[in-house]
């Protein structure tokens, strides 16, 4: 195993554990009105997500609202490894198999807690040479360095992970008796995937984004204790 597959393993499994416990402390209750006081949050922050073009400052946002760390700043913590663009890719980004592209695996952190791991695939030629330097020798989060091209957020597909209540409870399926044990809040919350264009349509990255269990490392609302 090479060392940035090493490096990138342990990173994962660091997410893992520490995503976990985390939401674990914020002891999210095990209860009907739990549950859907949690759904409510993650559709919360779905929709935020959704309807913003930079997912870092919608997370910085979040990290403040939240108070999760102080100050709230997103970070990004790049991992050394790198995975050939699938198909799909290229022909989202409407590049031919020869095409050059950059890669980018970052996790997105609000002072110590991980609340989003991405994979980044762009294409540098539609980018300028600081931009592309500052890609190459930092770890400043993609969207803050492309802000300058004014680029829109195009969703592909989202998908929330984690649904703590049951599939069509709305219609009277019987929900899970409260516990007096915290909910069980997986690794992932949502996965979404989308194209960043320049304001004439022209693509520039392809993102395959994992928001985690961090993101509910505070206290639930009090009507849900």
């Amino acid at each position: 195993m090479s060392s940035s597959a090493f490096k990138a393993l342990l990173c994962g499994l660091a997410i893992s554990i520490s995503g976990k416990a985390l939401a674990a402390q914020a002891s999210w209750p095990d209860t009907p009105v739990g549950r859907l006081a949690a759904l409510a949050t993650v559709q919360d922050l779905s929709v935020q997500l959704l309807s913003q073009d930079s997912a870092t400052l919608t997370l910085e946002h979040w990290c403040a609202d939240h108070k999760l760390a102080e100050p709230a700043k997103i970070s990004a913590v790049r991992l050394r490894d790198v995975k050939t663009a699938p198909d799909e890719v290229r022909h989202q980004l409407n590049v031919s198999a020869s095409d050059p592209l950059g890669y980018r695996h970052v996790l997105l952190k609000c002072g110590d807690l991980v609340l989003s791991e991405a994979d980044n695939w762009y294409v540098p030629d539609r980018l300028t040479t600081d931009m592309n330097q500052t890609l190459d020798t930092t770890d400043t989060p993609f969207g803050k360095v492309v802000l300058p091209l004014h680029f829109q957020r195009h969703t592909v597909s989202s998908q929330l992970i984690w649904q703590p209540l049951p599939e069509h409870w709305e219609m009277g399926q019987a929900i899970p008796a409260g516990h007096s044990t915290a909910l069980d809040i997986p690794q992932t919350l949502i996965t979404n995937e989308a194209v960043l264009t320049k304001p004439d349509g022209t693509p520039i990255s392809f993102v395959i984004e994992n928001y985690k269990a961090a993101l509910l490392s505070f206290p639930p609302p009090a009507i849900a204790r």
